[in-house]
């Protein structure tokens, strides 16, 4: 599918590189548009994107002529072509200069700058850290999941999406990089504090894997954060190894998406090949199928959130739509667009809408999402396990 390096060639963009970003993942802001959740689901550090509040095609021409123009006038590319998408409506369309589509690339490569931590929207408004990496600068200043968190060097955070609070735990628009420093205030049990953290290269687990019960045969927990250079690979391998005919919850809550290819070798864990999704490029139709020698017999429950999107929507899809799993959890986040990019002057890159997926059955994600079997708003792990038990995939 990609067949060239994730790495950001300025002069020369690989375009084998269209699908490792087709289904893009939300690995985003845009909290300033309104255009993503702006709380239910945690929000790790991942790189900014910027995106527009509504959706229609592209001029990719007059994109091209205003970067041009703005290159010829010392003027930013970046800014110029991201006013033409922004008017054009494109929902999901991005601009990024050369360094930020460098470190999304490195993102989707399973690396990211940060400090470690996710954070997430308390009832009451706050914003809470909702996991530290283990290991990580958060981790080592002794900040602890449940945290509550007020001001990023100085600033108040209380009442700002959380995506924009994970932008300025980056430094997105800073030129933050490794070492640079960033103070967290933080409120513990009540009791104020500070800690200052350096920035760091950091590779997350992107499949972490777990026993559901103490027997020999009880079902295994296989959590994906994202999609990520050989995720796939990952599930296949949990999926190979796990016990006699113990089940399987896959846990795709809050997983923002990522490499598509990635999400259709998961998808090949659980089926003996056969489609997993069709889209289209410019009215063009293509198919994606599995590969042959999936698990079909072992019982797979699927649970997901409204963080569950992109490339996690369209596994979501393929494995519901061709009765291979049962979903459980609350309607997934609704994007399904097809996503290309194209080289600008000056290095910046312009990702921008040319089509939409949809799943075995024909279904459409984009702004509806995917409906669970069992749709639950709370316990919802434990009314998976619950389904996956009665499926006969143990405890």
């Amino acid at each position: 599918m990609s067949g060239c390096p994730h790495r950001f060639r300025p002069r020369g963009l690989c375009r084998g590189a269209a699908l490792t970003l087709v289904f893009g993942c939300v690995l985003a802001t845009g909290a300033a548009t309104g255009s993503l959740p702006q709380d239910p689901d945690p929000v790790p550090e991942l790189p900014a994107r910027t995106v527009a509040s509504r959706h229609a095609p592209v001029d990719r021409a007059e994109i091209e002529d205003a970067a041009a123009q703005a290159e010829a006038d010392g003027k930013s590319v970046k800014d110029a072509a991201g006013e033409v998408v922004s008017r054009s409506g494109d929902r999901w369309g991005a601009v990024y200069d050369e360094q930020e589509y460098e470190e999304f690339e490195q993102a989707l490569d399973g690396s990211y700058l940060g400090v470690g931590l996710s954070a997430r929207r308390t009832a009451n408004g706050g914003v809470a850290v909702s996991r530290v990496q283990p290991g990580g600068p958060a981790d080592r200043a002794g900040i602890r999941e449940g945290d509550l968190l007020r001001t990023i060097d100085g600033r108040r955070v209380d009442r700002r999406p959380v995506p924009e609070v994970v932008a300025l735990l980056r430094g997105d628009g800073t030129g933050a990089g490794e070492g640079t420093r960033v103070t967290l205030g933080l409120v513990r049990e009540g009791k104020p504090s500070t800690r200052t953290l350096e920035r760091a290269r950091l590779t997350p687990d992107a499949v972490t894997v777990s026993r559901l019960g103490t027997g020999p045969s009880s079902a295994l927990l296989v959590k994906v954060a994202a999609f990520t250079k050989g995720t796939g690979q990952e599930v296949r391998d949990a999926v190979r190894e796990a016990p006699g005919d113990a089940g399987i919850l896959l846990d795709l809550r809050a997983n923002s998406g990522g490499l598509v290819t990635e999400a259709v070798t998961a998808a090949s864990a659980f089926l003996d090949g056969g489609l997993v999704a069709t889209y289209d490029v410019r009215g063009e139709e293509q198919a994606l199928y599995a590969d042959p020698g999936g698990d079909t017999d072992r019982p797979v429950v699927v649970l997901v959130d409204g963080g569950t999107m992109s490339a996690a929507e369209l596994l979501t899809g393929a494995l519901q739509d061709r009765g291979r799993a049962v979903t459980v959890g609350s309607r997934t986040f609704g994007k399904g667009s097809v996503q290309m990019p194209s080289e600008l002057p000056g290095g910046s890159v312009a990702e921008l809408t040319v089509g939409h997926y949809r799943t075995p059955a024909g279904r459409s994600v984009e702004g509806t999402g995917i409906t669970p079997d069992l749709v639950v708003s709370e316990r919802a792990q434990q009314r998976a396990e619950t389904v996956l038990s009665g499926l006969g995939g143990g405890s």
